[in-house]
């Protein structure tokens, strides 16, 4: 029988916790719930016992939740960490976006806070150890190429600047990219449907927003490219921007829904994240995989897994999903290089993802010091697309270089 998950719920109004305890009552065989009225007596219950996630208001007296989750992530980074408030201030709010996973909205619907709990608390099974979760969990965001940081401060300080000006400059780079949906698809803005390109997401959430977070230290970091030298960073995130386009090519051609088609894009745009986490982050793990990987000739995600016990493509799907992007991108971030992996045998994402990844590194010279992913054909046939491969081996050749300035506006499909 699997161990209960321990979750920790913090308000300080009583009534509240206590119509938390009555809806949450048919989870009392899975979760082992605690309901407490402060940020001291939440750490204090943490100090004596372990939890598996933290559930937070953000207005309370003497400690509001954005500080309780700053102390929460410093002692214990493999927490899961969410906050549950009505309070509608958009600067506290701002300052959860880094202690905080996720923000959920009261009135919270049981169903969505039972199914966020759970993915979370799922995702954190996939990585092997408690410690290598804390690290993931601990990041607040992933780093951007400092010209592309750069430049977006200066766009920003521009009174004329527009949000597809600032869309198109968060797009070329895969930490903004993850931030910026991240933020607008918490529950604190109250979409009815999630929002998958950084125009309409800058355009909802506004410039002066944008520019809190951009001037935000922590939540836009820069990465020290120097610590990176097994690969170009640059060239990752030019790879990954062709995967998106290519992606969105490949989910029209084979006649996906148009939500499926934006799960695509962005999948593609953002499969790469789990190579900054590990450059950033275990920079000795991940040179010791790479040159085991080139000795032996075996593929990056099994000599991963022999250092590290879990692949790049698990650690950017798990941070992903903390940070509550929607289940399509997060299993075609996961799952990209081994579809087969995956039980969900349905043609969508994924498996756009997994040909695009293979096709253009197929196209393109190398610049990820790895061979090109191999194509599931297995994976294709189950789910039946494999008479279509023959086409799209046709599109990668056929994209514009991302290199070149004139391409910039089609990441947002304009």
């Amino acid at each position: 029988m699997l161990a209960k998950k321990r979750i920790l719920f913090v308000d300080d109004e009583p009534h509240v916790l206590d119509g938390l305890h009555r809806m949450l009552h048919r989870m009392q065989q899975e979760w082992e719930m605690e309901f407490v009225t402060s940020g001291q007596e939440a750490l204090d219950t943490m100090a004596a016992h372990p939890v598996d996630v933290i559930i937070t208001d953000m207005r309370m007296p003497n400690m509001n939740g954005a500080q309780l989750l700053e102390v929460v992530r410093s002692r214990y980074p493999d927490i899961v960490r969410l906050v549950l408030s009505g309070y509608s201030n958009r600067e506290l709010i701002l300052r959860s976006v880094g202690p905080a996973h996720q923000f959920l909205a009261k009135p919270c619907d049981a169903n969505a806070l039972i199914a966020t709990v759970t993915r979370s608390c799922t995702l954190r099974s996939h990585l092997n150890t408690p410690a290598l979760a804390g690290v993931v969990a601990r990041i607040e965001s992933l780093p951007a190429l400092p010209a592309t940081y750069a430049e977006l401060v200066h766009t920003l300080a521009n009174d004329n600047a527009s949000s597809a000006d600032v869309g198109d400059i968060i797009s070329r780079d895969l930490g903004l990219t993850s931030k910026i949906l991240q933020l607008v698809n918490s529950a604190f803005f109250g979409l009815h449907e999630p929002i998958d390109d950084t125009s309409r997401a800058v355009l909802y959430l506004g410039l002066d927003t944008v520019k809190s977070l951009a001037l935000n230290e922590g939540v836009f970091s820069q990465i020290d490219a120097t610590i990176v030298r097994e690969f170009s960073i640059e060239k990752l995130q030019e790879h990954c921007l062709r995967v998106g386009l290519l992606s969105r090519r490949i989910a029209r051609e084979a006649s996906l829904p148009s939500p499926a088609q934006n799960d695509a894009f962005t999948g593609g745009i953002l499969h790469g994240v789990g190579r900054l986490i590990m450059a950033a982050n275990f920079p000795q793990e991940h040179r010791q995989s790479l040159a085991i990987a080139r000795d032996r000739g075996i593929r990056l995600p099994e000599a991963e897994r022999e250092i590290l016990g879990a692949t790049h493509t698990q650690l950017g799907g798990y941070l992903l999903g903390l940070w509550g992007l929607s289940d399509p991108i997060v299993e075609a971030v996961t799952f990209h290089n081994e579809p087969g992996a995956s039980p969900n045998r349905t043609a969508g994402p994924l498996m756009v993802v997994h040909v695009a990844n293979h096709l253009d590194q197929k196209s393109t010279a190398s610049a990820l010091s790895e061979g090109p992913c191999p194509l599931d054909l297995q994976y294709l046939a189950e789910v039946g697309m494999t008479e279509q491969l023959s086409h799209w081996r046709t599109l990668a050749p056929t994209l514009v270089p991302v290199s070149e300035e004139s391409s910039i506006g089609a990441f947002n499909g304009r």
